[in-house]
């Protein structure tokens, strides 16, 4: 059985940004572009890397539409759930300046007095 030797080729910068170029339109994919020239997948994404408009410093993220709404449907929901616990909070504040109030009018510790113990 013969081994079939590797050649190493040398691609020039602007054949590179090229073949990423027509990558990044859709016109070709990394597969197709390892098979056509003989390149391995690998250095075809190493191209991607260095003369994509996704560079070094920037990340692209792919989701579903799915996990979009989803996040959506989410943020609304965590936003909904503040507006009530402020509600409440706004209640606790009003309730505690009556019963103040009521003290000082009556002269008379109404917290203390109707303060109920935790039921054992």
């Amino acid at each position: 059985m013969q081994r079939k030797e590797r050649q190493n080729r040398v691609f020039s910068e602007e054949f590179k940004k090229d073949k990423v170029q027509k990558i990044e339109q859709g016109k070709l994919t990394v597969l197709e572009v390892s098979r056509i020239y003989g390149v391995s997948t690998v250095a075809v994404y190493k191209w991607r890397w260095q003369y994509g408009k996704y560079g070094k410093d920037e990340r692209l993220v792919i989701e579903k539409h799915s996990e979009a709404a989803k996040t959506l449907s989410l943020m609304n929901e965590v936003f909904k759930l503040e507006q009530i616990i402020g509600k409440q909070q706004v209640e606790l504040l009003y309730k505690d300046a009556i019963i103040d109030l009521g003290s000082d009018l009556l002269g008379t510790d109404l917290k203390k007095k109707y303060e109920s113990s935790p039921s054992k």
